[in-house]
């Protein structure tokens, strides 16, 4: 599946807001090189669809994709169930480790989003940087076929 990049944010603090950027650069390994979460095992840079953002908006209004916190929103691109599968973004590749589940602070910004969230990996999935490199608001988004 090809898609593009639609979305980019970054977290300056645990739990501070996400900062909407037109580029990212990523580490590999490590994560993205400005986030608070760099550094982290296995959920070095969380990634989220715009098509079930679409979705979720029509029926909840007030919500935002930055409420999700996540880094990344992509279009064209279903990540349910790509464990184990390479994304590409641009030029850099990410290893997906699994879903991103939605916790009690999606409630906190507008209620009913972590339910909206729950079924069928709508909340996006997480992954580590395998390539040092940028991505770019509009670059690409390139799911691996499966094994």
């Amino acid at each position: 599946m090809s898609g593009r990049v639609e979305g980019l944010w970054v977290k300056r603090a645990h739990r501070g807001p996400m900062d909407p950027v037109d580029a990212v650069t990523l580490v590999e390994g490590e994560g993205i090189e400005s986030d608070a979460n760099r550094g982290r095992s296995k959920r070095q840079v969380t990634v989220i669809e715009k098509e079930i953002f679409d979705r979720i908006s029509a029926e909840l209004p007030d919500v935002e994709p930055h409420m999700r916190r996540a880094n990344v929103m992509v279009s064209g691109v279903r990540l349910k169930e790509s464990r184990g599968r390479v994304l590409r973004l641009g030029d850099v590749r990410l290893r997906i480790f699994g879903e991103t589940r939605p916790c009690e602070r999606m409630d906190a910004q507008v209620h009913g989003l972590t339910q909206a969230l729950d079924p069928d990996w709508n909340g996006g999935v997480f992954g580590v940087v395998l390539d040092d490199g940028e991505i770019r608001v509009g670059d690409d988004a390139v799911l691996a076929p499966e094994p």
